[in-house]
């Protein structure tokens, strides 16, 4: 009479210990690379993407960089690009009284910092131009693919586009085009 656990146990016969040992490796790697992110190819810029961290986020489009430090959100036109050592420098502009609503207006920034792999520390440098005085935010670091923690402060999802590029002004003139022949074809005011 066999026992309860040899009749249960893997591994009674050499193809089952290979198939459950060929198992525990395909969920380990499975798990493996579903925690990490790959940064994208170096191109010169900071990759496009989310990128998250304390009190902070980033998010780097085609078209822009927005920056969140903690409830206040800053702008930059365009890829920001990255020289020898990985630092950066760019203008923008910056939202300091951002939440709970938006009290503007935006005022003049520069954006300073450096990319070390999947990390981007940056400084803004606000021109605060309405009580006229220089604020400084950061530094911050963010990592790529990580999320923001900013407690109760939202994070944008889009970037706002700040600089139209001719591929996105061709997007925008396609989607106008769709919207208006779709509202010709079921709009019952324009019935023929």
């Amino acid at each position: 009479m066999t026992s309860r656990s040899a009749r249960f146990s893997i591994g009674r016969r050499p193809r089952e210990r290979a198939y459950a040992a060929l198992w525990l490796v395909a969920v380990a790697v499975a798990c493996s690379s579903a925690a990490t992110t790959t940064v994208p190819p170096f191109d010169g810029n900071i990759p496009l993407g989310n990128w998250g961290g304390e009190n902070a986020g980033m998010i780097v489009s085609d078209t822009a960089m927005h920056l969140h430090i903690g409830c206040t959100y800053g702008d930059a036109s365009g890829r920001v690009p990255v020289g020898s050592g990985g630092q950066f420098d760019v203008a923008g502009s910056y939202m300091l009284r951002a939440y709970p609503i938006a009290v503007g207006p935006t005022v003049p920034a520069r954006f300073t910092g450096r990319l070390d792999g999947d990390k981007v520390t940056i400084t803004a440098t606000i021109d605060d131009t309405v009580q006229q005085k220089t604020v400084v935010l950061g530094p911050v670091t963010v990592t790529y693919g990580a999320d923001a923690k900013l407690g109760p402060c939202p994070i944008c999802r889009r970037p706002i586009i700040t600089k139209t590029s001719p591929a996105s002004a061709g997007r925008v003139r396609e989607a106008v085009r769709h919207a208006a022949a779709w509202i010709e074809k079921f709009d019952p005011r324009r019935a023929r």
